[in-house]
């Protein structure tokens, strides 16, 4: 079985990054401690994968995002979504998130089940619970898809507390990578500077969202700012549009 797996790798004319990326896949399907119900968990995106990837160019365009949700409250990560609404990546961008990224299987997922384990996660649930702020912001070159992945996402988490979702333009998502900051958190370390020009980007790395906002509150001059849209107005348990900052877009947030 591994021979025919090697070789049908071996016929695939792909990159070897991509490559080892679905080897890591297969390998941590078939060595994890639930044997193979792990296998059967993934075999739908697995197989999905495959016919993909018999295909002409099918490997690049499994792998290919189309579009980011960047989920930030103190874990800060990314999830690369295909044009087939899998997860391809998942990108962390401080402890936190490597954290929880290691605590969860959500790699090849469809992005809305991805989204439900990380919701349900212990930890993000007492930071929800404890004031917390989680921002989840959707981009992408593609504006009509992004705008579906977004009313998804935002479907998913509309009876969370405390959460808010944006739709976003993708114009400051390499500028974010560059400052190793995901693009939720990048566009709140902007709204910042704008106040506190010395802020740096490790200066917020480590800080929550709600951190964050209370800082962009206090230099505003208003204390009580809770939105995280730049709007400057109190969320109040219900939804308002427009995130406000740097190549951003349409958002909706919950209640905190």
């Amino acid at each position: 079985m591994k021979r025919k797996i090697q070789e049908t790798f071996d016929m695939i004319h792909a990159d070897e990054k991509l490559k080892d990326r679905t080897r890591e896949f297969l390998a941590e399907a078939a060595g994890s401690s639930r044997g193979h119900s792990a296998i059967f968990r993934f075999a739908p995106a697995l197989c999905l994968a495959l016919i993909i990837l018999a295909g002409f160019g099918g490997w690049q365009l499994y792998f290919r995002p189309v579009s980011v949700i960047s989920i930030d409250i103190n874990p800060s990560l990314e999830l690369d979504v295909n044009r087939f609404d899998r997860v391809v990546d998942v990108k962390e961008y401080n402890e936190d998130g490597e954290k929880l990224s290691e605590s969860l299987e959500i790699l090849f997922l469809n992005y809305e089940d991805a989204l439900e384990e990380i919701m349900a996660d212990e930890n993000v649930q007492t930071y929800l619970a404890g004031d917390q702020v989680m921002s989840i912001v959707v981009t992408g070159e593609d504006e009509k898809k992004t705008q579906t992945v977004y009313s998804n996402v935002e479907a998913c988490t509309r009876d969370q507390e405390n959460t808010h979702c944006y739709h976003a333009d993708s114009a400051d998502l390499e500028g974010a990578h560059e400052a190793g900051l995901s693009y939720g958190k990048y566009m709140a370390y902007l709204e910042l500077k704008e106040l506190d020009p010395d802020i740096a980007p490790e200066d917020v790395q480590g800080m929550t969202m709600r951190e964050i906002r209370d800082r962009i509150g206090q230099l505003s001059g208003n204390a009580d700012l809770t939105d995280i849209d730049g709007s400057g107005q109190e969320s109040g348990g219900h939804h308002q549009e427009n995130y406000g900052g740097h190549g951003a877009g349409r958002g909706r947030h919950h209640g905190e």
